[in-house]
């Protein structure tokens, strides 16, 4: 997956980028994968993790919410002799899709796929016009819905926190003033807006609708929603000593499974609005050191890698923890649904 790297720079702001699967040795040493065993790839892309795991001799389900995967993954399929099951479907839902008995592993690539930053007709990237679209799964609510819609006070929350865009609120109030007089269409207007709002600084080195962008991403396709409901998925999901491997791109969403694993160690929950705790039993264990971030070698040849974090742990026998989103911490911000009415 594409990822918002920690030198502040995007995907969506660059060029082309060839998809070569982050973090893969090490995602494959903390999966442990093996004939016999069941690991579900949840975000497929372009099959980079899944065919490292086939090759492992692992049996495969891979998940999809992106239509144009799915069909990308079509060749694979069938090579796969029957090691492969690729389904569409969101990684939320992967507990949907575990056999009896549960699953082995779990793996999840958090963001948007190199692919899809390509795809000009997706409107990820503002350096390729397009329709200001960016739902990966091409339907429901876009990124130009939530533009033209949102009043200014939640579009300035959405830069703010999903972006951390330190001009939030005058980019959201120059986008309010602007559609009044003509709606955005397109990746490039709502770009030249933004840079005529927060003009580009000559020592920046990157374009000042960056962050924007990541922030309409990650809420047009509830990203930070899907991780949380995907991680207690893979815990219900996941059978005694399987295997959790999450690699993430981006501060919120590490903090997030940083989060949900302190929470389900058995030490008392991590929400401030939560009251203090007796231990409980620990429904994952750490898998290794903590986090662990890709070597300097990688990052070097794979500028995508700068900013991934890797975070592993096995499940014990231990009950699943409630779904409390609260253990995230994460802000209100506007309703996707009631945009789209």
């Amino acid at each position: 997956m594409a990822a918002y790297l920690g030198d502040g720079h995007t995907e969506a702001d660059g060029g082309p980028v060839r998809h070569i699967p982050v973090m893969l040795e090490e995602v494959l040493e903390a999966l442990a994968p093996a004939p016999g065993r069941v690991v579900l790839d949840g975000t497929f892309g372009a099959g980079g993790y899944t065919r490292a795991l086939l090759a492992a001799g692992a049996d495969v389900i891979a998940l999809d919410r992106d239509p144009n995967a799915i069909a990308g993954g079509q060749a694979l399929l069938a090579e796969s002799n029957g090691h492969l099951t690729l389904i569409p479907s969101r990684f939320s839902l992967l507990a949907d899709h575990a056999p009896v008995g549960g699953l082995d592993g779990v793996v999840l690539d958090i963001g948007v796929s190199s692919m899809q930053i390509d795809e000009a007709d997706r409107g990820f990237s503002f350096q390729r016009n397009g329709p200001l679209d960016m739902r990966m799964s091409a339907s429901g609510v876009s990124a130009a819905d939530v533009v033209n819609r949102a009043k200014a006070g939640d579009l300035a929350r959405i830069f703010g926190f999903l972006g951390e865009e330190k001009q939030a609120g005058r980019i959201a109030r120059a986008i309010e003033k602007r559609r009044a007089s003509e709606p955005f269409v397109t990746t490039r207007d709502l770009a030249n807006l933004i840079e005529g709002v927060n003009p580009r600084k000559t020592k920046d080195k990157i374009h000042p609708a960056t962050r924007v962008f990541q922030a309409l991403r990650i809420f047009v396709n509830d990203e930070l929603g899907e991780l949380a409901r995907a991680l207690f998925a893979a815990e219900r999901a996941l059978k005694p000593g399987g295997r959790l491997v999450i690699v993430s791109f981006h501060s919120l969403e590490d903090r997030m499974v940083k989060r949900f694993l302190a929470d389900r160690s058995g030490r008392a929950a991590g929400s401030r609005h939560l009251p203090m705790v007796e231990d409980r039993p620990a429904v994952f264990e750490p898998l290794g050191k903590g986090m662990m971030s890709a070597s300097k070698a990688e990052a070097d040849v794979n500028p995508r890698a700068r900013s991934a974090k890797l975070r592993a742990a096995i499940r014990t026998t231990a009950l699943a923890g409630s779904a409390d989103l609260s253990i995230f911490d994460l802000p209100d911000l506007a309703s996707l649904d009631k945009l789209g009415a």
